[in-house]
């Protein structure tokens, strides 16, 4: 019998096609085991979670309507001349001369703090997001566009932020408290440079987002901000170091992190204390992210562009059971709009975008995050999973009347969008951040530093 060598190639090839199939089954079992298995841990946490006392209060939302004022009256030249076409809510916000103006800044006489009302046990503790937030001077808090440090050695919550008057740079203010409400105000912590025109913080320049982590091989608490010049065109980080947290804090220098601009920035510090820059770059259009070197001093050369074309800023990262979180905001200059949570299992990325986080309000409230933007994260005390939403509700016409909203956050239960990749199947949590008009601490009031 004469064998046919050409026999062999077919076998060869259905050899290899059976391989490949036997591979991707095998890999698909797998995916599908590591979802299931994802998928339970995650409804076993979730339940835990739903079934908490302290979260079932914070998922009460308050829903709003809030009515258009009439429109004023205009001349019948005018009306000709240029119809006039319905006024939105969001031009209401941003309009200083607004009949409804008080909804968004209330006056106050309904502000709210240590010293007010006398200790009313009705109003101690609780939150009042948009209202006037008074330290224990009785003074309106100067802390925008800020950030949390829990400082071990103290004991004690120090909140950074922009210590605004009108358009001037004064400098950074700190606060300090051990309960999360009530602050004393420890004074300008860096402050602007008076006279030398050529300095980054020449109070005719801008300082914004400051953040404070503490490094504990240094002992130096150090502070990272955006620095620029009156248009915007310097876009730069700057940073200053300090030996206590309560500063003062000396300025060391600017520079254009991995060679690019940086305008909405923020830093964060992993549980390995390995820490990181993440900033709105490429003028807005990709946010950068990338480790600090060991002393928090500058940046390592190791960068990742993450959100390419999607035009975030704001970012405000936190972690939970060993996922990163981030949330961001567009950008649309000071008129508020919709918040975006996004998700990943290494701060490098890839990161995926789970939707909006916004619960309770209204459709125009959810689609401005209540009329604010986001700057900062903080692990909610006593709640597994929940966090405290920091934002501030700008007022372009009087920055320094801007208003502080603080709104829970939860992480809890299946995300709400697919995911963007098509392998991996990483099953994130829901984040959800909801409206209150006003809230109270699970811990009601006691010291929790």
């Amino acid at each position: 019998m004469v064998k046919n060598k050409h026999n062999k190639k077919p076998t060869t090839l259905l050899r290899l096609v059976s391989t490949l199939v036997g591979c991707v089954f095998l890999i698909h079992l797998i995916m599908l085991y590591r979802r299931n298995y994802s998928v339970d841990n995650l409804e076993v946490s979730s339940q835990l979670l739903i079934h908490h006392p302290v979260v079932r209060e914070l998922e009460r939302v308050e829903e709003e309507n809030i009515r258009m004022p009439p429109p004023r009256k205009r001349s019948p030249r005018a009306i000709k001349r240029k119809p006039k076409r319905p006024t939105t809510l969001v031009e209401e916000f941003l309009d200083e001369n607004s009949q409804i103006r008080h909804l968004f800044f209330p006056d106050m006489t309904s502000s709210f703090g240590p010293t007010k009302d006398g200790g009313n046990n009705d109003t101690l503790h609780r939150f009042f997001p948009g209202k006037i937030w008074l330290d224990t001077e009785g003074n309106p808090i100067q802390a925008h566009g800020g950030g949390m440090l829990y400082d071990e050695k103290s004991k004690s919550y120090y909140w950074y932020g922009e210590y605004k008057d009108g358009v001037d740079i004064i400098g950074v203010g700190c606060y300090s408290s051990k309960d999360l409400w009530t602050w004393k105000n420890e004074g300008v912590v860096l402050a602007a440079e008076e006279t030398d025109e050529t300095h980054d913080l020449h109070k005719l320049n801008v300082l914004e987002r400051p953040k404070v982590i503490y490094n504990s091989d240094t002992g130096k608490y150090v502070m990272w901000m955006h620095v620029d010049d009156a248009n915007y065109t310097k876009a730069s980080v700057g940073v200053a170091i300090s030996d206590t947290p309560t500063g003062p804090f000396d300025y060391l220098y600017s520079k254009s992190p991995h060679g690019f601009d940086s305008r909405d920035m923020t830093v964060f510090k992993d549980d390995d204390n390995t820490a990181y820059l993440v900033y709105s770059s490429e003028d807005n259009s990709v946010v950068h992210i990338g480790p600090l070197t060991e002393d928090y001093l500058d940046v390592e050369p190791v960068m990742k562009r993450i959100m390419v074309g999607q035009h975030r800023e704001a970012p405000a990262v936190f972690k939970h059971q060993n996922t990163y979180y981030m949330i961001t905001s567009g950008c649309t200059g000071w008129a508020p709009n919709e918040a975006l949570a996004h998700a990943a299992e290494s701060i490098m990325g890839p990161w995926e975008t789970l939707g909006n986080p916004c619960v309770g309000g209204n459709k125009i409230f959810r689609s401005t995050t209540f009329f604010a933007q986001g700057t900062y994260v903080v692990p909610l005390p006593g709640v597994p999973g929940g966090f405290i939403f920091m934002a501030d509700r700008w007022n372009p016409a009087d920055l320094r009347d801007s208003r502080y909203l603080w709104l829970p956050l939860i992480v809890g239960g299946p995300a709400d969008r697919p995911l963007e990749s098509s392998f991996g199947f990483p099953m994130w949590s829901r984040v959800s951040l909801y409206w209150h008009r006003q809230w109270r601490l699970p811990s009601g009031g006691k010291e929790i530093a």
